[in-house]
């Protein structure tokens, strides 16, 4: 509250607490604390993580469907491409 907009914050915390309850606003409180960066954003932040849903975990790839040569980025194929394109527009 002693910060310039802090009334601010702690209205949107509070907001916050109301919607996704106190108890996790609570642990964002924490690990904000924990972190010495004490900030609404960063509040905000930790709650969204905590409430946010895993995600999937990773299924192993079958052997078969692995790729045998991976490919490689060609920017310049797509710089040839692009004065292709150019010169038909001039054209």
């Amino acid at each position: 509250m002693k910060q310039p907009g802090g009334d601010k914050a702690c209205v949107e915390l509070l907001l916050a607490g109301r919607q996704h309850g106190l108890e996790p606003l609570e642990v964002a409180c924490a690990l904000a604390l924990e972190q010495e960066t004490v900030s609404a954003a960063v509040v905000l932040n930790h709650l969204h993580r905590l409430l946010s849903p895993r995600p999937p975990e990773t299924l192993p790839t079958p052997e078969r469907l692995r790729l045998a040569l991976e490919p490689v980025a060609d920017c310049a194929r797509y710089d040839q491409l692009r004065r292709m394109e150019a010169s038909h527009a001039r054209g």
